[in-house]
């Protein structure tokens, strides 16, 4: 499958949003903590090193290590929000095409349906009145 093949097969709204959050670094960024945020690798790593830190460098109950996973905590729910944004966003804007498609496939169909209507009309007027025609 080419690329060409692959967009066509996406849907718009996908596009919009790809090609919208690939224009910002910001966002890049975002998407790329999120992802990293939503590993195994990421609660593996997390794992190793609170072992390590609560073994070699806190004597104490860890009251450093305490206050570095409350501010990670803060910053991952940010992170959550900004993925649950980011496919709030993607929905509503699969909705809206969906709405217009649909729309015109109903406006498609209405015509389609009238112009049936109008052909069987005709061919019972003249099936039924021979000499009309």
């Amino acid at each position: 499958m080419t690329s060409s093949d692959s967009a066509s097969r996406t849907h718009p709204a996908t596009r919009a949003i790809t090609a919208q959050r690939a224009a910002s670094l910001q966002l890049k960024i975002a998407d790329q903590i999120t992802a990293f945020a939503g590993s195994m690798r990421f609660v593996y790593l997390h794992a190793g090193v609170f072992i390590v830190w609560m073994l070699v460098f806190e004597r104490s109950p860890w009251p450093t290590l305490t206050l570095i996973v409350s501010l990670e905590a803060i910053f991952l729910s940010t992170f959550v929000m900004i993925g649950q944004n980011r496919q709030a966003a993607f929905q509503q804007a699969k909705a809206d095409h969906d709405f217009v498609e649909s729309e015109l496939e109903l406006k498609t169909n209405t015509e389609l349906t009238r112009q049936v209507h109008a052909l069987t009309t005709e061919l019972h007027r003249r099936i039924m009145t021979p000499d009309a025609s």
